[in-house]
């Protein structure tokens, strides 16, 4: 009897550790009394040590790390990739559309980053979406003193949205772990997503107005000392930057003193390739197409592509080594949020704490709620999403959740729809690494965009859930 007690006690008491670390950390960062690397480590190896597997803390560290080990390579040569892009001129033909559309009023530029976000999220990957939206609209949120947790929030949100695409990865694990077709998954989904895309541009609208009210609205020759086209936020110091240093560019339009972080690219800026734009086009969507019909793995992918546009773009040795030099921070910033990551997430996998809190969610649903599965995993896909990984919840809980919802007549095709709707929260959850891109680029406090962000995108999950049901698609 004894044993039996303890048998149950144990899991129960993995549970209640889980959510407390969990909650530990969020509280922690959003107070920033930690820093999110700092919280990412230290929390989940004093929890660790509380489970009583603290002599194991070094397994769970090098499992999660070999895990993620391919993550933070893709992550660090695409910041590579698309800084060098950038650098190049690639991207200045959208920034200047956006740029017209916006005319520095606060409100279109909010809806610009959303509809940005969203064009550029058609690539299926967060991580590069973040990292040309942000250098597009970064300098002139900066320039406009309009607030850079609008620009993350929006971005993570439109961006949560497309990543339902069948090539972006949710999809494709609902579709493995339930055995079914990922377009019979996506498909009759769209509407549901085009409601919910149309929330996060609306929002957008409403957030821009508020920018609008705080600051009104001013003509770009107010906001900048002479014309120019603002293309992204290097790294390397302003000085370095406006003689041509090791940083991005030259600025177009001289920084004040107390806006030294505003770094604009100057359209004549001496890293700019014109006479290469079609090859860095076509190695771009050749890069993009071979991720999306999985030609190789896209840490492989990346690596390939990044070392090839430092060789044509930038032949001397000296210019690769600046053009590295540049986004050194970035790629710095990130791969050590991965790894920090890592920790947390091979703790709470390798105590089987991620388990444990599944099964007692599925535990808890009571009996009657049976022919409304698909409802259920709904709304069970907003917490679940956001504290764990995708691959947690598709291949752990997901399979659970659709045999419960099998014995009362909910098919797999259902639980599959429903399992997508938490994606736009899932985005701004402290375990993708993605947000770190975001977050480190715009030099956002992790903590703040948390603040901004969780209730926004709840709600936009909350009106994908809605119009599913209205369509009949969940």
């Amino acid at each position: 009897m004894g044993c039996s007690r303890a048998n149950v006690r144990y899991p129960l008491m993995l549970t209640i550790l889980g959510f407390a670390m969990i909650a530990t950390f969020l509280v922690l960062i959003m107070l920033k009394k930690m820093s999110p690397i700092a919280a990412l480590v230290l929390i989940p190896a004093l929890f660790c040590v509380f489970v009583g597997k603290g002599a194991e803390l070094g397994d769970y560290v090098i499992d999660g790390v070999s895990s993620l080990a391919p993550t933070a390579a893709m992550l660090m040569f695409a910041i590579v990739y698309f800084g060098v892009m950038i650098d190049v001129g690639l991207f200045d033909p959208i920034v200047r559309a956006i740029l017209k559309f916006a005319k520095a009023d606060p409100m279109r530029i909010v809806v610009g980053t959303a509809l940005l976000a969203a064009i550029v999220s058609l690539d299926g990957d967060g991580s590069t979406t973040f990292m040309i939206t942000v250098s597009a609209m970064y300098p002139l949120y900066k320039r406009l003193k309009m607030s850079l947790v609008v620009m993350t929030g929006v971005a993570a949100m439109a961006n949560g949205v497309m990543n339902t695409l069948p090539w972006g990865g949710p999809t494709a694990r609902a579709a493995t772990a339930l055995k079914v077709d990922a377009s019979d998954i996506f498909v009759p989904m769209i509407p549901a997503l085009a409601v919910g895309l149309l929330f996060v541009i609306v929002l957008s609208y409403v957030l821009g107005l508020r920018e609008r009210k705080r600051l009104g609205v001013l003509t770009l020759d107010e906001v900048l000392e002479e014309e120019t086209v603002l293309v992204g936020a290097g790294s390397g110091a302003a000085d370095k930057a406006r003689t041509g240093g090791a940083g991005s560019g030259v600025l177009g339009a001289d920084a004040s003193d107390d806006d030294d972080d505003f770094k604009g690219l100057d359209p004549n800026r001496p890293t700019l390739r014109p006479k290469l734009l079609w090859f860095n086009a076509l190695l771009t969507v050749t890069l993009l197409t071979a991720m999306i019909m999985e030609w190789l793995p896209i840490p492989v992918l990346f690596l390939l592509g990044a070392a090839l546009a430092l060789t044509v773009n930038f032949p001397r040795i000296p210019e690769q080594k600046a053009r590295l030099a540049a986004h050194a921070d970035n790629v710095l910033n990130v791969s050590g949020m991965v790894f920090a990551a890592a920790v947390f997430t091979g703790v709470l996998q390798g105590t089987g704490m991620v388990d444990h809190m599944a099964k007692w969610l599925v535990d808890i649903i009571p009996a009657g709620m049976g022919p409304h599965m698909a409802l259920v995993t709904g709304f069970l896909s907003l917490p679940l999403t956001y504290f764990m990984s995708n691959d947690g919840f598709y291949f752990g809980v997901l399979p659970v959740l659709a045999e419960a919802g099998a014995a009362h007549g909910v098919t797999p095709l259902e639980m599959a729809r429903a399992s997508l709707v938490g994606q736009p929260l899932h985005m701004s959850s402290p375990l993708v690494p993605a947000v770190y891109v975001l977050v480190g680029m715009a030099k956002v406090e992790f903590g703040d965009h948390t603040r901004f962000v969780v209730k926004w995108a709840a709600v936009t999950c909350l009106v994908i859930l809605a119009a599913g049901l209205l369509f009949g698609i969940v």
